[in-house]
Order: structure tokens, then C-alpha cells, then sequence
């Protein structure tokens, strides 16, 4: 892959990134949007002048004015977990609670999953997905250590760049997955690595 070729990818995958942090906000906007509504026009206002304090229920469903569903909140049997569909039906966003956590869910307008942000019990994880449905971008915070990979088109990782208390971290490999260059910046050194196909160290410094 040329350097033009990888620039043109890392600005595509800057630009998912992106639409990812676009889609939250809108995600967040729009449940503040329906809280409000229901909260101020909805019924549970006339239950609460009534003196009704609690309303419950399995599931919302919000329409349009032909009847299309739009939006739902319901318990699923994984948990509860609101839902966002567009025009055609097609579920879009997700916001969902389930036993690893809690975890929001972008798709395409072919129901396949491109972005995900969990928190689970090893930390928060941000992911982008390909039209392939192959994890191409992973940001993890593993026990408190930041971790950003990059994955080619056959899922390989072929950059991965950490943070721990020795200091950074900067991996390439190849596309086998073996580490190919590593860059490592120590409290006391810096060292760079060079390792051929097979894994064995060919060059290093210092």
C-alpha cells in the first residue's frame, strides 16, 4: 500500500470517527428531546395532576403521524434498550443495557453494525466496523492502559499503539499479524525493533 493509499484510509477512518461522534449527539439530543416531550406534554403529566406518581410499563413505541414506528423503548430479554429506525423501518441507533453493560449501537441503513461504544468489566471500548463487518478500529482502555489498533481489510492487526506505565508503545505488522516494527519509549531509553516475517529480531538500537 502507498503512502497516498494509507493517508486516504487514515482520513477515511478519521471520518467515521467523525460521524460516530455525530450520531452520539444526536442519540443523546434526541432521548433528552423525548424525556422532555413526554415529561411535559405527554400523559404522564395529566396522571401526575391526578396524583399518580409512577407510571409502568414493558414498552414505549414512538409514531409518526401515518402510524410508522420510529422509536421504542422497551425490556428486551437482555434488558432494556431504546431504538432508533429511520424511514424504512431499518433500525439505525441502539442504546442498550445487558449484563456485560451498557453499549450503543450505530448501523447502516442495511442493519449491519459500523460503530460501537461498551463499557464492560474490562473497560470502555469504542469499535468501527467495515462494510464487511470486520473490526477496523478499536479503542480500549484495558485495567486504566490506553490502546488504539488498526486493523486491515483482513483483520489483522497491522497498527497498534499502547500506553502503559512503562511509557508508549508503537507496533507494525505485518499482514500475518507478526510484529514487524516496534517503537518503544522506556523511562530510562528509546528502542526500535526490527523483526522479519518469521518473527525473528533482525535489527535493533540501541
Amino acid at each position: 500500500m502507498t503512502t497516498d493509499e494509507r493517508m486516504k484510509e487514515m482520513e477515511g477512518q478519521l471520518a467515521c470517527i467523525r460521524w460516530f461522534n455525530r450520531c452520539l449527539i444526536a442519540c443523546i439530543v434526541l432521548s433528552l428531546g423525548v424525556w422532555f416531550i413526554s415529561k411535559t406534554f405527554g400523559p404522564e403529566m395529566v396522571w401526575a395532576q391526578s396524583g399518580v406518581k409512577e407510571i409502568r410499563a414493558n414498552s414505549f413505541v414512538l409514531e409518526d403521524n401515518n402510524g410508522k414506528d420510529l422509536a421504542s423503548l422497551a425490556v428486551t430479554e437482555d434488558g432494556p434498550a431504546l431504538s432508533l429506525r429511520d424511514e424504512n423501518g431499518k433500525t439505525r441507533a441502539m442504546l442498550s443495557l445487558d449484563k456485560n453493560g451498557p453499549a450503543l449501537r450505530l448501523l447502516d441503513k442495511n442493519g449491519k453494525t459500523r460503530a460501537g461504544l461498551a463499557m464492560t468489566k474490562d473497560g470502555p471500548g469504542l469499535m468501527l466496523e467495515g462494510e464487511n463487518s470486520k473490526e477496523r478500529v478499536i479503542l480500549t482502555m484495558p485495567k486504566g492502559a490506553p490502546a488504539l489498533v488498526l486493523k486491515g481489510g483482513n483483520g489483522r492487526g497491522n497498527v497498534v499503539l499502547g500506553l502503559d506505565e512503562d511509557g508508549p508503545i508503537l507496533s507494525l505488522d505485518d499482514e500475518n499479524g507478526k510484529a514487524r516494527v516496534i517503537l518503544t519509549v522506556l523511562k530510562e531509553r528509546t528502542s526500535l525493533t526490527l523483526a522479519d516475517k518469521s518473527g525473528k529480531v533482525i535489527w535493533t538500537a540501541p
